[in-house]
């Protein structure tokens, strides 16, 4: 597996060919979702072939956007099917991606532990220090592409995502979940 040059790549293709209004999911998303995933998986222990498969998904897992938002994981699995071969990824490895890429739709459903630390790694700002930063590029995204109108909207949909939401691996929780809470207190805060 040709990771790098795979990496090379996927994000130049995002950088040149995404429309400009996916302030959010953009290549600068995807390599944050790597970082995330190599920093979850080396601290979770697990091997060097599967860190690969992880963080091609990770890499891969918002490709769709290529193509629109709706269904954007299939589209991102379609993606990874046709690219990854040139980069001498198996059909098991891009199955293996796939499965790990599909873990991410909302609700959030990994099947494995791969599964759960990209589920961790692409949520993993709601527990960071740049969290309002990359919230408000989020919500600039929304307001093009869902039409949403208004920061307190914005805030209510966050507090209820918030609730709902949950980290999977021991790492995440240990790491993110306090910072996460601390937030959500302050867009409530914000809202009442």
């Amino acid at each position: 597996m040709q990771i790098e040059q795979a990496r090379i790549f996927i994000l130049d293709k995002l950088n040149s060919e995404l429309p400009e209004h996916f302030y959010y999911h953009n290549a600068l998303h995807a390599v944050d979702v790597y970082t995330a995933s190599k920093r979850i998986a080396q601290k979770e222990g697990i091997g060097v072939h599967e860190q690969l498969l992880l963080l091609t998904a990770a890499l891969f897992h918002d490709t769709g956007f290529l193509y629109g938002q709706t269904d954007h994981e299939l589209k991102s699995c379609e993606i990874a099917g046709l690219y990854l071969p040139n980069f001498e990824y198996s059909p098991a490895d891009i199955d293996q991606i796939c499965d790990i890429i599909m873990a991410t739709k909302l609700p959030q459903t990994p099947h494995d532990h791969l599964g759960q630390i990209i589920c961790d790694a692409d949520l993993d700002y709601l527990g960071r220090n740049d969290f309002f930063v990359l919230s408000k590029k989020l919500f600039s995204e929304l307001v093009i592409t869902d039409g949403l109108k208004t920061e307190l909207d914005w805030d209510k949909i966050q507090v209820g995502f918030f609730q709902s939401h949950h980290y999977f691996t021991k790492t995440a929780i240990e790491t993110r979940r306090p910072a996460k809470q601390q937030h959500l207190e302050e867009i409530i805060k914000k809202i009442f």
